[in-house]
């Protein structure tokens, strides 16, 4: 896209931020008188349509049918968001109120209170995946006697939060034994990380006792199952607002589309960990989210971070035509205001 930039002229290039952004205003093909009233340039109306017709030729406009006026294509919103867009920044009051709204001891909480609030400022939908836990850190581990080889493994994390596994075991174990066991690890390892616990305790198996073997290695196992479950799920809020997009209620097979993609999670989750790739903010645009029913819309990332460890992606889901130096701006406050709080916890 620096390429097409460099194939244009500065009027061209004026001409057609102006297309963009009063396109993303009101919605409506953009004709030439509009072109010269909100350019500031003093060329003919016919000067302008020349250069329509040579945008239109380079793919970056498009004329409907029916309308004299023309609109911007993917090619041009890639334009436009490289080499033009400029955020805008938010108002004091606004951080201020965001960030009293992200104020939680529990990292779940966190999260969902920063979907909504991405929802709440853009009027699109907020996504936030959870943080991932490979270095989570364990404050608790209790075992419990279920029946004859089922085992209830409590882990409770600093924050307060419970994740409850049941285990079927080769063998069955006293309630003694697994008290000894839930000793040896708070003993040992309450105030590590998961993944620091692992490898230590991987490393003195061998010198435990041979009974207590399988059941150490069957926590290890179930604490990476909540690792896993923890790294592949998100909180999402304000679905019903793509609803009320007028570029996407009209086509009510994509917008089942969308929402079956919110519900099956997995390619969101994709591009939700391809946001995560580097800082800042990442936009992707129609196609290149590479998902099919997100066509028709951009979706705006940024990583977020606990204790300077990236953690987690955010991001909002609207329409192509939205006020990306609005919500450009949100994604990088929320990003920032959630990453602070993560890390008070």
């Amino acid at each position: 896209m620096v390429e097409s930039a460099a194939m244009l002229n500065d009027r061209a290039l004026l001409l057609l931020k102006t297309l963009v952004e009063r396109y993303i205003s009101d919605g409506q093909p953009v004709g030439s008188r509009t072109l010269l009233q909100y350019s500031g340039l003093e060329i003919s109306s016919a000067t302008i349509r020349n250069v329509m017709a040579d945008l239109e030729n380079s793919g970056l406009v498009s004329s409907p049918h029916h309308s004299a006026g023309r609109i911007p294509t993917e090619s041009a919103y890639r334009l436009f968001i490289d080499t033009m867009l400029v955020a805008q920044p938010l108002e004091q009051a606004v951080v201020a109120h965001s960030a009293a709204q992200l104020q939680s001891e529990q990292p779940s909480r966190l999260t969902l209170q920063a979907s909504r609030l991405l929802s709440e400022l853009t009027h699109f939908t907020g996504l936030v995946a959870t943080p991932r836990r490979g270095g989570m850190m364990i404050r608790q581990v209790e075992f419990l006697r279920l029946a004859e080889r089922r085992v209830l493994l409590i882990i409770v994390l600093p924050s307060g939060e419970v994740e409850n596994r049941v285990l079927q075991l080769p063998r069955d174990y006293t309630q003694s034994q697994l008290t000894e066991a839930g000793n040896y690890l708070n003993q040992h390892f309450a105030g590590r990380s998961l993944s620091q616990m692992r490898k230590q305790l991987r490393q003195e198996l061998q010198q435990l006792h041979q009974d207590l073997n399988e059941l150490m290695s069957a926590a290890l196992a179930a604490g990476e199952a909540v690792e896993e479950e923890q790294a592949q799920d998100y909180v999402i809020s304000g679905k019903h607002h793509l609803l009320e997009v007028e570029d996407l209620s009209g086509d009510m097979g994509r917008l089942r589309g969308l929402f079956n993609l919110f519900e099956q999670k997995t390619d969101l989750l994709h591009l939700l960990e391809a946001g995560q790739q580097g800082q800042g903010v990442h936009i992707f645009v129609g196609a290149e989210t590479g998902v099919d029913s997100l066509a028709q819309c951009s979706v705006i990332t940024a990583p977020y971070s606990a204790d300077g460890q990236v953690v987690g992606t955010l991001a909002v889901v609207g329409p192509k035509r939205m006020d990306y130096r609005h919500v450009v701006s949100v994604v990088d406050m929320t990003a920032r205001l959630l990453s602070n709080s993560l890390s008070s916890v």
